[in-house]
C-alpha cells in the first residue's frame, strides 16, 4: 500500500485511514481536509486534473484547480450584494432565514432539453429549494438555502453537466447575445456558401455528361459539403447528443439522423463511382435550418427585450453624498440602504428612494407604462430607472441592485416565462411523441422500401426525415406566448405566472374590489365628527397615530390630513383585515375601522350613523375611532371612481364579461359606486372570508373569474380566482400573490389583456392546425417518394417560419 498522500504527496501516519475514490480506485490520503478537496475535485467533474498534473503541490490548498478557486469567489457578501437577493422574506417555510435568490446566466443552452437537463439536475442538490430557466433569454433564476448549499457548489455542478453560468448582467447578457449572433452568421455564411457552391455542381451533374467529370464534380462537391457538415452543423449534433444521452429524444435527433444518413449514402456512392448523391440537399438542409432557428432566435429575444431593457436603465453609478456632505461618484455596488444620492436633471436614478430635499418630476414610462411625467416633492417615492426631469433630487436610498422595484419586475418576468402553460407543455409532449413515433415510421418505411425498390430507399428515408421535423409543432406555442407578453409588458401589464395568459382568455367574469381598483384609493378625509368631550384635532392625531404602519389607502388619508403633527408611539399594534386597526397609546385601548371592530360599542355606532353631519349618501366612507367604553369620533372620507372605470365596464360587457363588486366598504359607500359605474351585481361589508365564499360560488356556476384587488385582504381571494390581477400600486401581498400585475394606473389595459390573450389563443391555434397539417400532409407524399429531400428541406424551413411570423403578429 501506498504510504504517500496522493494529493499533497506527504507521508500518510500510522493509524490514519482517509481516502477517496479517484479515477476508478481508492486513494490514500493523509488528513481530512485532502479529503475534502479531493471529493470536491471528483464531485465537481474535474478528475482530469490529477491526469494532466506535473508535480505534487506542498499544502492541499494548491490542489484545489484554479476554475474552483475561482468560483469560490462568488460566496462572499461583497461579490453577492450586486445580483444576489434575500428572499427569506417570500419563503414559504418561513424558519428558512438563509434562502436566497440569484439571476445567472447560462451559456451553451442550444434548445429546451438543454433546460430540462439543468433544472433536473440542479432539483436534486440537498438545498437547491427552486430552479426556474427562461428559455428566451437563457436566465435562470436559482433560489437555495445558503446554509446547506453555497452558490460556488450550484455553479461547479452546473459546469459539471457541459454548461457555464454566471452572475447575470444586462449588459453582459447583451455581449454575449452579440458573440453568438456572430458566430450564428458566421456557420449560416459557411452554410450558404457550400450550398451555392454544391447546387451549380449539382445542376451541372442533373444534366449529364461524361463519367470521368461527373466523378470528379461528384468529390469537389463532398469537398464543399465537408464544412457545412463539420462546422455548420455542429450545434445540432451537440443538443443531439444531449438529447439521447439524457434519454430524452428532441427534433435534432431526426434531423441529425438525416443528415449522417444522407452524408453516409452521397460518401457511399462517390467512392464507388455510382448512384445518389444528396450533398446539394444536405448543405441545403443545414443552411435552411440555421436561417429558421436565427429567426426564431431573434424572434425570442424580441419577446424578453421588454425585460432587458428595463435592467439596462439602472447607472452603474451614482453621486454619493457623505456625511460631510460632499458629493463623491462611486460605483452602484457601494451604495447602501440609508445612503443619500444626489440626481440631476436628465439623470436616470440609481436605486428606490424617498425624496429628501428638491422638486421635480419623474418618467417611469417602462416601468409603469404611464407616459406622463410624475411629479415628486419631499416624501415622493422614486423608483430606480426612471429619469429625472427638471431638478435636482436628494434621495435617500431603500432599495439598491437586487432589492428595487425595477429587479422585483424582473423576477416576476422571469418567473412567469420560466413557467409553461398547458397549451405549451401539450405541444412539448405532443412533439416528443411525435418525435418518437417518426423515428419508428421511418424504420418501418425504410423497411418497405428495401423490399419494393431498395434504390430509392436511402431517398425516401431522408425526406421523411427531414419533412416531418416537429421545429413548427416546438415553437407553435411558446412563440406567440413570448410575443403576447413582450406586447403586453410594454403597456404595463406584468404577467407573472405562465398560466396567466392562458386563463385570461377564458375569462367570463371579472370581479373587484372597491377601494384602490375601481376608484383612485387616495380618499380625502372631508369631516370629522367628535362625539365625546375630545378635541376634534386630539381625534385625528389618535387614528393617525394608529394608521402610521398601515399600507391600506384610507391610511394615508389620515397621515396627509395630520401633516405635520407629533405622533403617538402606539403599542400592540393589531390589524384585522377587513375591519381596521387597534392598538395601545399611553396606556389605553383604541381602535379604528368599521362597527364591527369594537362590538362594545356596535350599537352606538349604528346610533350615530344617522347623524345627518355624515353624508354617507355621497358614497363617503365612515371610520369609527373608539375606545373600550364608547365611540370618540366619526372620520367621513370620499372616494372617487378612477377615470377609465365607466368606459371599463362598458367595454368588458361588450365582451359577454359579466362584471361584480367584493368590498369591505360600508353598503352606502359601495351601493354609490355600484350605481355610478352601472354595476348591478355587488356586496359590501365582505370579510377575506366572504369574499372568497362569493368568489367561490361563483366558480361553482361555471364561472371562469378574474379578481382585481389591491390590499392586505384582497390577498385571499387573489389566489382563490383562476387569474388575479393586482393594482401595481396596491401592497406588497397583493402585488406577490397577483398573477397579473398592472404597474400602469389605467383600468382599461385590463379589458386589453383579456382582449389580447384570446388573440393568442387563437393564434397558438392557427399555429397547431398549420403545424399539424403540413405534417399531416407532407409525411404520406414523403413516404411514397413523391417528394423529393431538397423540397421536404424547403418545406420543413417554411413551416417553421410561418408559425413564427404568425406569432409575431402579436407584438
Amino acid at each position: 500500500m501506498d504510504d504517500t498522500c496522493y494529493h499533497c504527496g506527504l507521508p500518510i501516519l500510522p493509524g490514519v485511514k482517509f481516502s477517496a475514490h479517484v479515477l476508478g480506485q481508492d486513494r490514500p490520503l493523509c488528513c481530512l481536509g485532502c479529503q475534502a478537496v479531493a471529493e470536491a475535485i471528483v464531485q465537481n467533474g474535474l478528475e482530469d486534473y490529477y491526469n494532466f498534473r506535473t508535480e505534487r503541490p506542498n499544502t492541499a490548498e494548491a490542489l484545489i484547480p484554479e476554475e474552483l478557486r475561482q468560483l469560490t469567489l462568488y460566496d462572499h457578501p461583497e461579490v453577492q450584494k450586486s445580483f444576489v437577493f434575500s428572499a427569506a422574506s417570500t419563503a414559504k417555510n418561513k424558519s428558512e432565514t438563509n434562502l436566497k435568490q440569484a439571476s445567472l446566466i447560462l451559456e451553451g443552452v442550444t434548445c429546451a432539453a438543454c433546460i430540462w437537463l439543468n433544472e433536473r439536475h440542479l432539483k436534486q442538490l440537498p438545498g437547491v429549494r427552486e430552479v426556474a430557466f427562461n428559455y428566451g433569454s437563457h436566465r435562470a433564476r436559482i433560489s437555495w438555502d445558503d446554509s446547506e448549499i453555497k452558490l460556488s457548489h450550484i455553479l461547479a455542478e452546473i459546469r459539471k453537466i457541459g454548461y457555464h453560468a454566471h452572475p447575470f448582467s444586462a449588459q453582459q447578457q447583451d455581449a454575449m447575445r452579440q458573440q453568438a449572433r456572430k458566430v450564428e452568421l458566421r456557420r449560416l455564411a459557411v452554410a450558404g456558401i457550400s450550398a451555392a457552391q454544391v447546387m451549380m455542381l449539382g445542376v451541372a451533374l442533373y444534366a449529364g455528361m461524361d463519367i470521368a467529370t461527373e466523378q470528379f464534380m461528384r468529390w469537389f462537391s463532398l469537398v464543399m459539403t465537408i464544412p457545412a457538415m463539420l462546422y455548420s452543423a455542429w450545434p445540432f449534433y451537440q443538443a443531439a447528443w444531449r438529447g439521447v444521452v439524457n434519454r430524452r429524444i428532441g427534433m435534432d435527433v431526426p434531423i441529425v439522423l438525416g443528415l449522417f444518413t444522407g452524408f453516409a449514402g452521397s460518401l457511399w456512392a462517390t467512392l464507388q463511382g455510382h448512384g445518389t448523391v444528396y450533398y446539394d440537399t444536405l448543405t441545403m438542409l443545414v443552411f435552411f435550418l440555421l436561417a429558421t432557428r436565427l429567426l426564431e432566435r431573434n424572434a425570442r429575444e424580441k419577446s424578453v427585450e421588454s425585460a432587458e431593457n428595463l435592467l439596462r436603465l439602472v447607472p452603474v453609478m451614482a453621486v454619493r453624498i457623505d456625511s460631510q456632505q460632499q458629493q463623491t461618484l462611486v460605483p452602484l455596488v457601494e451604495i447602501n440602504a440609508g445612503d443619500l444620492i444626489v440626481s440631476k436633471p436628465g439623470e436616470t436614478i440609481a436605486a428606490d428612494g424617498v425624496v429628501e430635499n428638491g422638486e421635480s418630476s419623474a418618467d417611469e414610462s417602462l416601468l409603469s407604462g404611464e407616459s406622463r411625467p410624475l411629479p415628486k416633492t419631499i416624501g415622493s417615492r422614486v423608483y430606480a430607472g426612471s429619469i429625472n426631469y427638471e431638478s435636482p433630487l436628494v434621495i435617500r436610498v431603500t432599495g439598491v441592485g437586487e432589492n428595487t422595484m425595477l429587479a422585483s419586475i424582473s423576477r416576476l418576468l422571469d418567473r412567469a416565462q420560466a413557467e409553461k402553460p398547458k397549451l405549451a407543455m401539450f405541444a412539448d409532449q405532443v412533439a416528443a411523441y411525435f418525435t418518437y413515433g417518426l423515428l419508428v415510421l421511418v424504420a418501418v418505411i425504410g423497411l418497405v422500401w428495401w423490399q419494393l425498390d431498395i434504390s430509392r430507399c436511402l431517398e425516401i428515408v431522408l425526406t421523411v426525415l427531414v419533412v416531418s421535423c416537429p421545429c413548427a409543432l416546438s415553437l407553435a406555442a411558446p412563440a406567440a406566448f413570448a410575443a403576447a407578453g413582450s406586447h403586453l409588458v410594454k403597456r404595463g401589464v406584468l404577467l407573472t405566472r405562465g398560466h396567466a395568459l392562458e386563463a385570461l382568455s377564458h375569462v367570463t367574469h371579472v370581479v373587484f374590489d372597491k377601494t384602490g381598483t375601481l376608484t383612485i384609493g387616495r380618499p380625502v378625509l372631508l369631516n370629522t365628527l367628535a362625539f365625546a368631550e375630545i378635541d376634534v384635532n386630539e381625534c385625528l392625531k389618535i387614528a393617525t397615530s394608529l394608521e402610521q404602519v398601515s399600507e391600506h389607502p384610507l391610511a394615508r388619508s389620515f397621515i396627509e390630513a395630520a401633516k405635520g403633527q407629533v405622533l403617538y408611539t402606539v403599542e400592540s399594534s393589531n390589524n384585522t383585515p377587513g375591519k381596521g386597526l387597534s392598538g395601545r397609546i399611553d396606556g389605553r385601548n383604541y381602535f379604528l375601522g368599521n362597527a364591527d371592530l369594537n362590538p362594545g360599542v356596535m350599537q352606538q355606532c349604528n346610533l350615530y350613523a344617522k347623524d345627518a353631519r355624515l353624508n354617507v349618501a355621497s358614497g363617503a366612507t365612515i371610520v369609527w375611532l373608539s375606545n373600550d367604553i364608547q365611540v370618540l369620533a366619526a372620520f367621513e372620507l370620499a372616494d372617487k371612481a378612477r377615470p377609465q372605470a365607466v368606459l371599463l365596464v362598458k367595454n368588458l360587457r361588450e365582451q359577454q364579461i359579466d362584471v361584480s363588486i367584493l368590498s369591505g366598504d360600508s353598503t352606502t359607500a359601495v351601493a354609490y359606486f355600484a350605481e355610478e359605474l352601472d354595476i348591478k351585481n355587488w356586496q359590501a361589508s365582505q370579510s377575506p372570508e366572504q369574499k372568497l365564499s362569493a368568489l367561490k360560488a361563483l366558480q361553482q356556476q361555471g364561472e371562469v373569474v378574474a379578481m382585481v384587488g389591491d390590499g392586505i385582504n384582497d390577498a385571499p381571494v387573489l389566489a382563490g380566482a383562476q387569474v388575479s390581477i393586482a393594482m401595481g400600486s396596491g401592497t406588497q401581498m397583493a402585488r406577490a400573490t397577483g398573477d397579473v400585475i398592472l404597474l400602469s394606473e389605467n383600468l382599461l389595459e385590463i379589458e386589453h389583456a383579456i382582449r389580447i390573450s384570446r388573440f393568442s389563443i387563437q393564434v397558438i391555434r392557427q399555429n397547431f392546425a398549420w403545424a399539424l397539417a403540413y405534417n399531416m400532409l407532407a409525411l404520406p407524399f414523403a413516404a411514397m417518394g413523391l417528394l423529393s429531400p431538397w423540397m421536404a428541406a424547403i418545406g420543413m424551413s417554411i413551416s417553421s417560419l410561418v408559425v413564427v411570423l404568425n406569432a409575431l403578429r402579436l407584438r
